[in-house]
């Protein structure tokens, strides 16, 4: 999959519940980076921060997946930054699982300032991920189990 990065609001208005999640973060001094803006690989961990979340909330965390025969492993990782984030700002990160195709899924991720009133604020950055499901003991790809797509709601694939 060539990734490019979507019009993630419109994946997430009209993906089901179960392949979406978000969490609100605070941006925190050990964050920020000498230019005093929230670090690059900051930004990529609240991604995976926000994804473990999704699989706990879903029953599929590591421990899970192993049991199962198969774990994500990142292929590739496109961030588009827009905005920088400062100390003291809440962050909202969304993620949602947008694609799945044989060994490979698709997670599709936005970070926007968070505001009071919980509508959208300033989009900070955007990010997808291509995974790759692999045997977590020979390390070979495998597809991802029926138990995993149902979980995260792709019935029928």
């Amino acid at each position: 999959m060539k990734l490019s990065i979507p019009d993630a609001d419109v994946l997430w208005a009209g993906l089901p519940d179960r392949r979406k999640h978000e969490l609100t973060l605070t941006v925190e001094p050990g964050d920020l980076d000498d230019l005093n803006h929230v670090n690059n690989t900051v930004y990529l961990a609240w991604c995976e921060r926000v994804a473990r979340a999704h699989a706990l909330r879903e029953g599929m965390g590591t421990g899970a997946l192993v049991a199962l025969g198969a774990v994500p492993v990142a292929r590739q990782h496109v961030i588009t930054y827009h905005k920088p984030a400062l100390l003291g700002d809440r962050v909202r990160v969304r993620t949602a699982l947008t694609q799945h195709a044989g060994v490979r899924s698709v997670r599709a991720y936005t970070l926007d300032r968070a505001t009071e009133g919980g509508t959208d604020g300033e989009r900070l950055a955007e990010c997808q991920t291509e995974w790759v499901w692999v045997d977590p003991v020979s390390g070979r790809p495998r597809r991802a189990p029926r138990e995993v797509l149902d979980a995260f709601g792709f019935q029928g694939r």
